[in-house]
């Protein structure tokens, strides 16, 4: 019988030490809701030892990735202050296994979201907006793993980077967004990327909040989603993500 405190604990270890583990699917078979509750229970081991909560982030927020990866909906996983890096930092590598940067858009709660709002609702809900990078890293070998243990993985999340926030204007759409590795474009792409309209990713996060009980409470970010594909991040490497009229996102690789 699947044990899914052990298994919440496995994959927190291999984030701790920084050292890949066997896809849990390989020799267990477990649902999307039982991956959410592996997820939930690894993330209480991170507070367990101090680390807080402080937003979420959204995948696969691109329909034609849905669509590729064959599912109905995208997937989400939680944010905890000891991922947060400072704008314009350095940080060692040797703190992740694989970590892949994907330039994004970030939000900042205004309010609380108990529930799932609409479009027309979000100038009442956030309070500004910035460029991000988000760092992924799987706890799994050759980052290869399938829905359920992505999800269990929380979904890949690892660190992450905020620009200059700003007042959320009306419109995030056509906006060119650039990843920059040393000054190098790496990948580019519209915001449309994200959604289609890259406000529906907080209507979707406060659906799925909803759904799986999980608090959003003002101050809290949320990480859209990619708009371009994640580049693998070498030793050296100094990372940016620019968005149309932001202020860019940086960090530098150890």
């Amino acid at each position: 019988m699947m044990n899914k405190q052990e298994i919440a604990k496995k994959l927190d270890g291999a984030a701790v030490a920084a050292q890949p583990v066997e896809q849990i699917s390989l020799s267990v078979k477990f649902s999307e809701e039982e991956a959410y509750d592996i997820q939930r229970l690894s993330m209480e081991e991170r507070y367990s030892r101090g680390d807080n909560f402080v937003g979420l982030k959204l995948g696969f927020t691109s329909y034609a990735k849905m669509e590729q990866m064959g599912v109905h909906d995208m997937i989400w996983g939680r944010l905890t202050k000891n991922m947060w890096l400072t704008n314009g930092s350095q940080t060692s590598l040797s703190r992740f296994i694989h970590p892949r940067a994907e330039p994004e858009i970030a939000f900042l709660l205004k309010k609380d979201i108990d529930r799932e709002i609409g479009l027309e609702e979000i100038p009442e809900y956030i309070e500004s907006t910035c460029a991000a990078i988000e760092i992924i890293d799987s706890r799994y070998k050759n980052f290869k793993f399938s829905l359920e243990d992505v999800i269990a993985d929380n979904c890949s999340s690892s660190a992450f980077v905020l620009g200059e926030w700003q007042a959320l204007p009306k419109s995030l759409n056509d906006l060119k967004m650039s990843l920059m590795f040393n000054d190098e474009v790496k990948q580019q792409d519209s915001s449309n990327a994200i959604l289609d309209n890259p406000l529906l990713s907080i209507c979707n996060a406060s659906r799925l909040a909803a759904k799986y009980n999980q608090t959003f409470p003002a101050g809290s970010v949320l990480l859209a989603g990619a708009a371009t594909p994640a580049v693998f991040v070498e030793p050296g490497t100094t990372v940016r993500a620019t968005v149309e009229g932001m202020s860019e996102a940086s960090v530098t690789f150890e």
